[in-house]
């Protein structure tokens, strides 16, 4: 029997994990149609306010209700502005495992958003949800996302070679494919000892289920 994530939020002293909402959607759109999220990922370019809009409303619940993942908004706490996505994929229910990545906005980086939610999310991962490995894999020379991966603990496991495609843009404004390593990372709960202290610095974090 396949296995469903919660609806869930996640709290920290200045997060909010939650669903994503329709009011998510310019904010989204935005947050994607930025270079780095252009060179990192396969979200096309430029991104429109109806793909975000698709993605909240047919991609994140399918996700979700086939047991295949989860995508979360990132926001601010106390201004409520959308920062970043964590998304969980691949979730296979009976190795008890999932892939995690995270995207932060620009005008969000710098202020160790990605850590402390990606850290919050994997220790939510391991004792609510029983989990017993989270893997997360990140370009080669994308040396943001692993600074991210080793600050929450994570164990780099080896390389993939030539299995990711990043992007680069052309002088007209054009993207074009180049092949690149992925870097292979592993966490597990013992690995959260050392992590978990940095997450205690700022206040750590409460679940609320069944989010509407």
């Amino acid at each position: 029997m396949t296995s469903t994530f919660p609806n869930i939020s996640i709290s920290t002293e200045r997060l909010v994990l939650r669903p994503l909402d329709e009011d998510d959607v310019p904010e989204l759109a935005a947050m994607m149609n930025d270079e780095q999220v252009g060179a990192w990922t396969d979200v096309p370019q430029p991104y429109s306010e109806d793909q975000a809009r698709a993605w909240i409303t047919e991609y994140a619940p399918a996700e979700r209700e086939s047991g295949r993942g989860l995508d979360l908004a990132v926001t601010e706490f106390l201004t409520q502005r959308l920062v970043g996505i964590v998304q969980l994929a691949k979730t296979n229910w009976q190795v008890r495992s999932t892939e995690l990545s995270y995207i932060i906005a620009p005008w969000a980086r710098g202020e160790g958003y990605a850590s402390e939610a990606a850290l919050a999310t994997a220790q939510w991962l391991f004792g609510d949800q029983k989990l017993e490995r989270i893997e997360l894999r990140t370009a080669a020379d994308n040396t943001a996302s692993q600074q991210v991966a080793q600050k929450i603990g994570c164990i780099s496991e080896g390389v993939l070679r030539g299995a990711c495609i990043a992007h680069v843009r052309a002088d007209d404004g054009t993207w074009a494919d180049i092949r690149t390593d992925y870097i292979v990372w592993s966490l597990l709960p013992e690995d959260l000892d050392g992590a978990g202290d940095q997450l205690a610095d700022t206040g750590g974090f409460t679940t609320f289920t069944d989010w509407n």
